[in-house]
């Protein structure tokens, strides 16, 4: 996972560019806040990108998102499900599975619904016509 100022989502396909492409994990999407807590539990500081989630995202709580439609930038995500960790995630540092394991820790994945670009900053926000929580990518 090499971090990167923007990206393009294209609708149906994914990240452009991106080798694993289709089905409906087209993009993963990790909580800042959250990645903090499982730093806290493990009582160290690991890199977002040991998570191999696509985007980052600060100031939206993902949890129990299966079905929501995610807002990122001028791109909407139609929420999957939930990201379970995998034994990769002990292989980038001790521990780190068993602490992503709580319920919606290790983020989301889903579809790309609405493509567009998105970059560091812009806006991130569930779509669904209620005024509410607010964050970044």
């Amino acid at each position: 996972m090499d971090p990167t100022p923007r990206v393009t989502l294209i609708a149906g396909h994914g990240i452009e560019g991106n080798a694993s492409v289709g089905g409906k994990r087209h993009v993963t999407v990790l909580s800042l806040e959250r990645w903090r807590e499982v730093e806290r539990s493990l009582g160290r500081t690991i890199s977002p990108s040991a998570r191999r989630a696509n985007v980052l995202v600060s100031g939206i709580d993902l949890a129990d998102a299966r079905g929501k439609l995610l807002r990122l930038g001028s791109a909407r995500i139609a929420v999957r499900g939930e990201t379970r960790p995998c034994e990769q995630m002990d292989e980038a540092s001790s521990g780190l599975r068993a602490a992503l394991s709580p319920p919606w820790a290790g983020g989301l994945f889903g579809e790309v619904a609405v493509g567009g670009v998105i970059a560091i900053g812009d806006p991130a926000s569930w779509d669904d016509g209620v005024a509410h929580q607010e964050g970044s990518v």
